[in-house]
């Protein structure tokens, strides 16, 4: 029992670790994914190739000025980003991050949490995650903060009801609402995507919808809303909204990879003849290359695709993809 606690809390502290890494050095792939589109260099002055940017960045925003409105709600503006990134870093605790590690006779999941209801707690707590972003801009009281704050209520409103109806396919084809069975079932027999094309392109069009990125970035729409729901905040508040974005992008990468692409599993993974740990090295691997093919798809879209007007996007939610997820779950024994 003490070598399985001290491994949970080493797996937790590492998990924390690297969402952080992964959340900071994403910021400098944007800026270099919408350089190598836009045929520029990108940060190159901040150490070599610009690789200490983020470092900077975090330098910058814990030294800039704190600033919070005379006419806000001081304790629920301050609530508001501890809210929103606290939800970002909680969803990665039910993630298989591949197969199990044998460890002077124990068997080590590297998985901070096998919950049976892995899918739902996902879901749910990426559920509470607006309330960050509505008690943010609701409490700056700042008209652009609250119709940003609005914006991003409706939006992740809507686009959750097509997302949790196409999951609901993957768990009738699974039998099952744990991540860790999901993988499962998919390291036995075929990946979801081949099975649920249509369910993986819903779900992935919800994801950018849930995670405020272009083409679906309304709620912080700079044309239109000054910076949306975090125009009052300054300093390391904002640097929090901004930090659980890329963590947000993160997680729903790792989400898409476990659900559709077999999370840590390969094509003949179990034909190599390798031991568990050499396996669970290699199935980690293989799995944060998916997350980070992911992650450059979010930035490859958002730097190709023009913003959507609302009344398109909402259109696109109601009107288009919660009738394809129905038509999906429908097809598949659902009614």
């Amino acid at each position: 029992m003490t070598l399985a606690l001290i491994a949970k809390i080493i797996l937790v502290v590492a998990i924390f670790v690297l969402t952080l890494a992964v959340a900071a050095y994403s910021t400098y792939m944007e800026r270099k994914v919408a350089a190598f589109l836009q045929d520029r260099l990108g940060p190159d002055r901040a150490g070599p190739w610009g690789l200490l940017q983020p470092l900077a960045d975090g330098v910058k925003m814990f030294t800039k000025e704190e600033f919070i409105p005379a006419a806000s709600e001081k304790f629920l503006f301050i609530l508001g980003p501890g809210l929103f990134i606290l939800t970002a870093l909680m969803t990665s605790a039910v993630i298989p991050w591949g197969p199990a590690l044998v460890i002077a006779g124990e068997v080590i999941a590297l998985q901070v949490a096998d919950i049976d209801i892995g899918v739902l707690y996902v879901l749910g707590v990426v559920s509470v995650g607006v309330y960050g972003i509505m008690i943010g801009g609701w409490a700056s009281n700042n008209k652009y903060s609250l119709l940003g704050a609005v914006r991003a209520s409706s939006q992740m409103i809507s686009y959750e009801l097509a997302m949790g109806i196409s999951v609901i396919t993957i768990v009738m084809i699974t039998g099952s609402l744990s991540l860790n069975d999901i993988v499962g079932q998919q390291a036995q027999g075929t990946w979801n995507v081949l099975k649920q094309p249509l369910g993986f392109l819903i779900f992935l069009v919800c994801a950018f919808a849930e995670t405020n990125r272009a083409p679906f970035d309304l709620p912080e729409c700079e044309t239109e809303l000054v910076g949306g729901y975090h125009t009052e905040y300054s300093s390391m508040k904002l640097g929090l909204f901004l930090f659980a974005e890329y963590m947000n992008m993160f997680i729903s990468s790792a989400m898409i990879a476990t659900l559709y692409f077999g999370g840590w599993h390969f094509p003949y993974m179990d034909k190599l003849g390798l031991g568990p740990n050499t396996l669970a090295f290699l199935g980690f691997t293989v799995f944060f290359l998916k997350i980070v093919f992911f992650i450059f798809f979010y930035m490859w879209v958002r730097w190709t695709l023009p913003r959507f007007r609302y009344d398109q996007l909402m259109h696109l939610g109601w009107k288009v993809l919660i009738p394809l997820a129905l038509f999906k779950y429908v097809g598949h024994g659902g009614i």
